[in-house]
């Protein structure tokens, strides 16, 4: 064809690297090869048992036909009392609630339904990679602020205020933070939304990690501030992280309802809905909270206690310093002063040892590397010997 198959969207978009990551580690130990992998973004353990019963009862019932395209009436309604309860919504009003293929599919639609041919999109890097590629297909235009582990990884009003043009249209935050698992303070959050108030932006908080914290650390919802960051906040989040229910793919999307029902429209036309059976077992998980959660501080024992071994061994090897995370399952070591670029360590640790990583490159910061401590302790232990003895060859 003389035109060519593809559109421009198609052309300019670029694969997740963090699943192409994953895919060749698997494809690897598939060969039989014995590789040590840090580049999953998921957590290693089972759904609750108690959430797969409850999808499980939906099939046996017959719950297998199309659902409202906003989501079933009973887990929009759970979900608007919780972010009721935690001030995200100042009224209980389930219209205001969007359930989702999937976290990731909510913040598209977040950034889909608002923003536009022109529109610029103010992203703090490190960014989760999938940011720049969603405002790239909706028309809109990335401007990245780049803040490294000198400042924790966090970006200043002051730092966003210099890239604002009349076109500036949204902020995305993500905290806690994927790769870096940095957590931003409220003051350091009021400071934010503070700026997004004066000068007329839409802010989408990305929260699908807002319950794995430690170190005591409290993650805050910027649309719980006041009335007028209730109006402007497009919060985001999933059952993936939280729940251990990535295959689940169900995402969740809490905004005014002007935003909501354009982002309903939107999915009417796109994927219908989210699988029906799927959100009984979000329903329960909802339904069961006290349950929900002990799974999850189960699950954080286990996390937090793998944080701290990577990070020990991370900042004891040649060439490597790495900053102390606060949240979600990943670590973001600082590996300048080994004389690769992050692609080059990441294709060469993986050549030469066997250990898979991401190059900080796709999250948008040069000299850095994500790896995720969703994997077993024995990973942990065998990957750190051979990353050291990778830094010790170059050093």
């Amino acid at each position: 064809m003389k035109k060519g198959y593809l559109s421009s969207w198609a052309k300019n978009v670029a694969p997740s690297p963090t699943l192409a990551v994953d895919a060749k580690a698997k494809a690897l130990k598939a060969a039989g090869e014995d590789v040590c992998g840090f580049g999953a973004g998921e957590p290693d353990f089972d759904t609750p048992s108690f959430i797969k019963e409850a999808c499980a009862q939906a099939l046996a019932d017959g719950k297998t036909k199309y659902a409202p395209a906003a989501g079933i009436p009973d887990l929009r309604n759970a979900l608007a009392q919780k972010y009721l309860e935690k001030g995200v919504l100042k009224e209980l009003n389930p219209a205001q609630v969007v359930i989702s293929p999937g976290g990731k599919y909510s913040c598209y639609l977040a950034i889909l339904a608002t923003c536009g041919q022109g529109d610029e999109v103010i992203i703090p890097a490190p960014y989760w990679v999938s940011y720049p590629e969603m405002v790239k297909l909706a028309g809109a235009i990335p401007r990245i602020v780049f803040a490294g582990d000198e400042q924790g990884f966090k970006v200043t009003p002051e730092q966003i205020e210099e890239v604002l043009s009349p076109s500036s249209r949204m902020i995305i935050l993500n905290s806690p933070s994927n790769p870096t698992g940095c957590l931003y303070t409220r003051k350091e959050m009021e400071a934010i939304v503070e700026l997004a108030c004066r000068h007329d932006l839409l802010i989408m908080s990305d929260e699908i990690y807002e319950y794995l914290l430690y170190d005591q650390a409290e993650h805050f919802s910027p649309a719980s501030f006041s009335p007028e960051a209730a109006e402007r906040v497009i919060t985001v989040s999933g059952f993936s992280k939280t729940f251990s229910m990535t295959g689940w793919r169900l995402g969740t999307l809490v905004a005014n309802p002007k935003i909501t029902k354009a982002v309903a429209d939107l999915q009417s036309q796109t994927t219908s809905n989210a699988t029906t059976f799927a959100q009984f077992g979000a329903l329960a998980a909802m339904k069961n909270w006290d349950q929900s959660m002990e799974a999850v501080q189960g699950m954080l024992v286990h996390f937090d206690r793998r944080r701290l071994k990577l990070l020990e061994g991370l900042k004891a090897t040649p060439g490597i310093t790495c900053q102390r995370s606060e949240g979600a399952f990943y670590l973001f070591p600082n590996i300048s002063s080994c004389g690769l670029s992050s692609e080059e360590f990441s294709a060469r640790l993986l050549e030469e040892e066997k250990v898979a990583v991401v190059s900080g490159h796709a999250f948008g910061a040069e000299g850095y590397v994500r790896l995720s401590y969703a994997t077993s302790d024995e990973i942990i232990e065998k990957g750190l010997a051979r990353i050291q003895n990778f830094c010790g060859k170059l050093n």
